[in-house]
């Protein structure tokens, strides 16, 4: 494990990758026509909105990364909404290109009826496709060829990222009103709260012209962005995390010169710096950390392993049982961890083959998830990826970073009859706290393990911020570039 903390940049952080994809969904172009006045109707009856075709060149800092395009258009008796994006991104040292399309039909009133999402990258393809009735959603879902038919019950009639503020149109926000709307987003298939305030009113450059502009603060599951509408509603502006801005500009500027050379690393841009320099993590007992600027309601912090109270946070090693007799250990309780979901298919016969492959029937719990986790790591190649994980692509293709891992990890687990679930958080890793993904499996007790590093349990620089698959993943958004962390004390 000490070689594998060297090659820092290929273990930790691809999980942010994951984080950025969705972040993106719900960001880019959720501004139109915030502010536009509606041309006059009958009572009763919509106002017809008009056809719209956008051009954003996206930057991180001062460099070009991609563009993306936007359309809305009439469609029956609602509206027909494209979105297209392609962005250079430089993850853990490697420049890789990511391309995003979304299609949605809408309702008159701009709530979502059916869309299709597709995310392509060099080595994955993910797509999702549904219909919305009311508040509910029937999703196919997964990698093309092994797609999976979903019923979700939504709290709310949802709109799409991309187009939610159509259905504002018209409702000023004056400077410090507030106004909220429900998002479910395709990548994850969460529906979540989305937050709009009026600012106020600001001059900027856009297109080489001073323009006047409304700012509006978007709030989403506690992270916030900006944007600047003109006069006409369109969106000119946005800025996002981690240094991530979007500028209206024409077609011919969106299309010419994306650099070669993406911006600054966006695994490290995410990371939190330590105030202590830990070495050999993996001898450590205890560690207890504060953290700062979190809200401990989205998170999960306190359970197994780990204490949560007034702002410390303390991080227990865990041992494994001793060695149970064989067929493994009693997982009364626990049966929906063995249960297949469409990222995790554990119940598909490829999994099901490599997993028996594996592990014995004679072998207990404890010794299938030491083997399991130990074949994940030596035959996944460590290498970040930009997509939506899953595990039998990964099993096919070999190669991925920490959340290829642990998606893996988890379905060979599920079909060998452990339960298993996914976490996410941060990693300590030369100097620095990374968003990584790990495990833990239910060995007679949970027990974490890190499949990338080859541990079980893994160490207590672990530091779990979320447990669940992508649907509870998203929560993370409001903690990337907002979370403070200080390391109290070590234990060995």
């Amino acid at each position: 494990m000490k070689d594998l903390r060297m090659k820092g940049h290929w273990i930790a952080g691809g999980f942010f990758a994951l984080l950025f994809a969705l972040l993106l969904a719900v960001r880019l172009d959720v501004f139109p026509n915030l502010f536009r006045q509606p041309p006059e109707q009958a009572p009763g009856v919509a106002a017809v909105l008009p056809d719209e075709d956008q051009w954003m060149a996206i930057f991180q800092g001062q460099r070009r990364i991609g563009y993306a395009h936007r359309e809305l258009a009439r469609s029956g008796q609602g509206y027909r909404f494209k979105e297209a994006v392609l962005m250079r991104i430089n993850t853990m040292g490697v420049v890789q290109d990511i391309r995003l399309k979304t299609t949605g039909e809408m309702n008159p009133d701009m709530t979502l009826s059916a869309f299709r999402f597709d995310l392509q990258s060099s080595l994955y393809h993910f797509t999702a496709r549904g219909k919305v009735r009311g508040r509910q959603a029937t999703v196919h879902y997964g990698p093309p060829g092994a797609e999976k038919k979903i019923e979700i019950a939504l709290q709310n009639e949802p709109h799409l990222s991309g187009s939610i503020f159509d259905s504002l149109r018209g409702k000023a926000l004056a400077a410090g009103q507030e106004t909220t709307i429900h998002v479910f987003d395709p990548a994850s298939m969460a529906d979540r709260p989305v937050r709009v305030t009026g600012i106020g009113d600001e001059t900027i450059v856009i297109m080489g012209k001073t323009q006047k502009a409304r700012k509006v603060a978007v709030d989403f599951m506690g992270g916030r962005q900006y944007a600047w509408l003109g006069e006409d509603g369109g969106v000119l502006k946005e800025k996002g995390l981690l240094g991530m801005t979007l500028e209206r500009v024409a077609r011919e500027q969106a299309l010419g010169g994306i650099e070669l050379a993406a911006g600054a690393d966006l695994t490290e841009a995410a990371s939190i710096r330590s105030n202590v320099a830990i070495e050999n993590p993996d001898t450590l007992t205890k560690m207890t950390v504060r953290l700062a600027n979190v809200n401990p309601e989205h998170l999960l912090l306190a359970g197994g392993r780990q204490q949560y109270q007034n702002g410390l946070l303390t991080i227990e090693r865990e041992s494994l049982p001793l060695a149970a007799a064989a067929g493994g250990s009693h997982s009364f309780g626990n049966e929906q961890y063995l249960q297949a979901t469409p990222l995790v298919q554990s119940d598909h016969p490829e999994i099901r083959r490599q997993a028996g492959q594996i592990v014995s029937p004679r072998d207990s719990h404890a010794v299938k998830a030491e083997k399991l986790v130990a074949w994940v790591h030596r035959n996944v190649e460590k290498k970040p990826v930009l997509s939506i994980p899953n595990a039998l692509e990964t099993l096919t293709n070999r190669v991925g970073d920490c959340n290829e891992h642990a998606v893996l990890l988890a379905a060979l687990a599920r079909a060998a009859g452990i339960p298993a679930q996914v976490e996410a958080g941060l990693v300590y890793l030369k100097g620095r706290f990374f968003y990584h993904a790990w495990n833990t499996l239910f060995v007679g007790k949970w027990v974490t393990a890190d499949a990338v590093m080859g541990a079980m349990p893994a160490d207590v620089t672990h530091i779990r911020l979320i447990r669940g698959e992508a649907d509870r993943q998203i929560d993370l958004m409001g903690v990337i570039g907002q979370l403070q962390l200080e390391v109290v004390d070590l234990k060995k």
